[in-house]
C-alpha cells in the first residue's frame, strides 16, 4: 500500500520549491523521489526530508514568506498595472484575435528594458518596472509597419524620462511621448482605437476600474475629470446639438484605447501636476483640447495628442499650486 505520509511530504516540498526560488535543487530532488516512491513504495528519503529539522523550519516559515511576498506585491500599484496590461494584451491576441507580429512585441519589450538599463547606469534609478509598463502600453496602443519603428518608439519612450526633466520630474508621459514622436517621424505608425471592438469592453472596464480602486497614488480625480469633460462635450454635440442617437454616442466612446488612456496614461502620477486642484484643471483642459482635435481636426486618438501638447504645462502648474512631488518607492 502506498504511504500517504510520504506522498504528502513530497507534495509539500514541491510546493515549497515553487514559492521559495532558492530551493530549486530541493524541488527537483523532491520531484524525483516523490514519483520514484509512488511507483516503488519507497518513501524513506521523503520521510527524512520531512523529519529534517531544517526542512521543518522552512515549512513553518512558509506562511510568513508567502505573506511577506504578497504584501510586497500589493503595496506597489505598478504591479497591478503590469498584471492588468499583460492580461489585456493576452485578451487581444487570444480572444479578439488581433493580427499581431510577436517579433515587434518582443523587440518593444527588450528595447525598453535595455534602454532603461543603460540610463540606470548613470543615474540613481534601479527599477525596471516603469520600462515594463511602457513596453506593455506601446504593445497595446501603437501599431507600426516595421520592427525598426517599434524599436524607435521604445527608445523614445524611455529616454524621454531622462532627457525632458524639470526639478527632478519628467515632463511627458513616456509612452505618450514615444507614440506621438514615432508617428511624426516615421509616418508608418498609428493608434488603433477600433481594434478592441465591443466584445472586450466589459472585461476591459472591470479591469480598469479594479486598477483604479486599488490605486494608492490618488490620481482617480484626473480620470474622472477627463472623462466627464471629454464625454460631456461630445454628448452635448452629438445628442443635444446634432440629434444623433445614444447608440452612436455609446459606440464612439466604448473604445479600449480610450479606457487605456484614461486609466493608465493620463493618470501617470509622475508626469501629472502634484496638486489636486491643478490636476483637475489640467485634466479638464486635456478633455477640452481632445474634443477640439477630434471634432475639428478629425485626428484618430485625439486624447493622446491632447496629452502630448498639454504635458509641458505640468511644471507651470507645479509652480502655481505647491504640493509634495510624487515619487515611487524603489
Amino acid at each position: 500500500m502506498i504511504n500517504s505520509t510520504g506522498m504528502n511530504a513530497g507534495a509539500i516540498y514541491i510546493m515549497l520549491g515553487f514559492i521559495m526560488p532558492t530551493h530549486y535543487i530541493k524541488l527537483i530532488r523532491a520531484l524525483y523521489f516523490f514519483y520514484n516512491g509512488l511507483w516503488n513504495h519507497q518513501f524513506s528519503y521523503i520521510k527524512a526530508l520531512f523529519s529534517n529539522q531544517k526542512g521543518m523550519q522552512q515549512l513553518l516559515r512558509a506562511p510568513v514568506t508567502i505573506r511577506a511576498y504578497y504584501q510586497n506585491l500589493t503595496k506597489d500599484p505598478r504591479h497591478y498595472q503590469m498584471l492588468f496590461q499583460f492580461l489585456f494584451l493576452l485578451y487581444g491576441i487570444l480572444i479578439l484575435e488581433w493580427e499581431t507580429d510577436l517579433t515587434k512585441f518582443a523587440v518593444t519589450f527588450f528595447t525598453c528594458i535595455l534602454t532603461q538599463w543603460i540610463f540606470n547606469q548613470s543615474t540613481d534609478s534601479s527599477s525596471l518596472k516603469s520600462a515594463i509598463i511602457s513596453s506593455l502600453s506601446l504593445c497595446l496602443m501603437l501599431k507600426t509597419n516595421t520592427v525598426a519603428s517599434a524599436a524607435l518608439a521604445a527608445v523614445l519612450s524611455i529616454s524621454s524620462k531622462y532627457i525632458f526633466r524639470i526639478n527632478g520630474k519628467h515632463i511627458f508621459n513616456p509612452t505618450n511621448f514615444g507614440i506621438i514622436i514615432t508617428i511624426l517621424l516615421t509616418k508608418d505608425a498609428w493608434i488603433t482605437p477600433g481594434q478592441w471592438g465591443s466584445n472586450g469592453l466589459l472585461l476591459f472596464l472591470i479591469g480598469s476600474l479594479g486598477f483604479s480602486v486599488l490605486l494608492t497614488v490618488k490620481r482617480l480625480d484626473i480620470a474622472l475629470t477627463f472623462l466627464i469633460t471629454f464625454c460631456g462635450l461630445n454628448y452635448f454635440r452629438q445628442i443635444v446639438y446634432l440629434g444623433w442617437t445614444h447608440d452612436f454616442f455609446l459606440h464612439t466612446f466604448t473604445s479600449g484605447t480610450l479606457l487605456l488612456f484614461t486609466f493608465f496614461m493620463i493618470t501617470d502620477p509622475v508626469s501629472t501636476p502634484s496638486s489636486q486642484k491643478a490636476r483637475i484643471i489640467w485634466a479638464a483642459m486635456v478633455g477640452v483640447l481632445a474634443y477640439w482635435i477630434q471634432t475639428k481636426l478629425f485626428i484618430t486618438g485625439a486624447p493622446v495628442w491632447a496629452l502630448f501638447f498639454l504635458s509641458p504645462l505640468t511644471p507651470l502648474f507645479d509652480q502655481l499650486f505647491k504640493a509634495e512631488k510624487f515619487q515611487w518607492n524603489k
